[in-house]
């Protein structure tokens, strides 16, 4: 299953705050991602469809297995990308951006053969 971009970067964000919240709320959403109540709504119901998040009666999002999965691979690659970046000596806050908008455009064989040299050369997001 291909998930749209945004749909990707929903999961990541869910993903993200269920690291620091125990219960994830469509407003922590928009919060986090600052975007209005209508537009997360909209979008919570089209993952809730793909069986991607489950809310709960009180409103509380949680990510399903595949939609864990899909967020676990996008925040991998968000991470990565941006430590990488700063690795070869790119500011941090736009390496941060640049590796959103990398993470869901890059190849597979792109990503792990990045993800291949940055462990190889013991820039796994470690400062040197």
């Amino acid at each position: 299953m291909h998930i749209q971009e945004s749909g990707q970067m929903y999961l990541e964000t869910i993903y993200v705050l269920s690291k620091t919240k125990n219960l994830v709320r469509a407003i922590d959403v928009c919060e986090q991602m600052g975007y209005s109540k209508p537009s997360v709504s909209r979008a919570m119901g089209i993952l809730k469809k793909e069986s991607l998040i489950s809310i709960d009666p009180s409103g509380h999002i949680a990510l399903t297995d595949k939609g864990r999965a899909i967020a676990e691979s996008m925040y991998e690659r968000h991470t990565l990308l941006s430590s990488f970046l700063e690795s070869i000596g790119v500011n941090s806050e736009i390496a941060a951006e640049d590796a959103c908008r990398i993470e869901h455009c890059i190849s597979e064989e792109s990503f792990e053969a990045i993800k291949k040299f940055t462990e190889n050369s013991g820039r796994n997001g470690e400062k040197q």
